[in-house]
Order: structure tokens, then C-alpha cells, then sequence
């Protein structure tokens, strides 16, 4: 699995529209918005680099009210918790 950061830039009066608007899309799991120098963040997750291309470059930035994306690709994941625990909860 391949995960991307998007960073976006966004039409500041149309920030929940264009967040869900990129949510809807194929390949993004998960759309944030937040303070500071960008406006929201996507987290994409596709199977192979060609899907990227068309995750970001050919739907996301091209969503009504995204000005510009900056794209992150992850090439590992860290992680505290204990993913064990969590399968665990409720079977005592």
C-alpha cells in the first residue's frame, strides 16, 4: 500500500466543500482540515504509484476551491500503540 500526504491549499470560503469533495474520491481515506499553513490535509492510500497520478493529479487538484497541493509520499509507517490490545477489547 502506498499512503500519500496531500497538503492543499484551499479557497478559504469553500473549505468544507472542497474537503468533502476530496473525501468522495477514489484513493482518499481520510481528509483534515487545520491551522496553519495549509488548509486541509488528505492522507491517500492506493495500490500502485499509476494510482496516485490519478488519485492527486488527475481528481484532487482538480477540485473546485483547491489553489495548490504539495504531496508527501510515506515509505514507512511507525506506530506506539499495541495494535494486539485492540483486538482484545471486550473478549474477558
Amino acid at each position: 500500500m502506498i499512503t500519500a500526504f496531500v497538503l492543499v491549499h484551499a479557497d478559504a470560503d469553500r473549505i468544507p466543500e472542497t474537503a468533502q469533495a476530496i473525501a468522495d474520491l477514489d484513493g482518499v481515506a481520510e481528509v483534515y482540515s487545520c491551522a496553519g499553513d495549509v488548509d486541509l490535509v488528505a492522507v491517500v492510500r492506493v495500490r500502485e504509484h499509476e494510482q496516485l497520478a490519478d488519485a492527486i493529479a488527475g481528481g484532487l487538484s482538480k477540485v473546485e476551491g483547491v489553489q495548490s497541493t504539495t504531496t508527501h509520499i510515506a515509505f514507512r509507517s511507525y506506530s506506539s500503540r499495541d495494535d494486539a490490545s485492540a483486538f482484545s477489547v471486550g473478549l474477558d
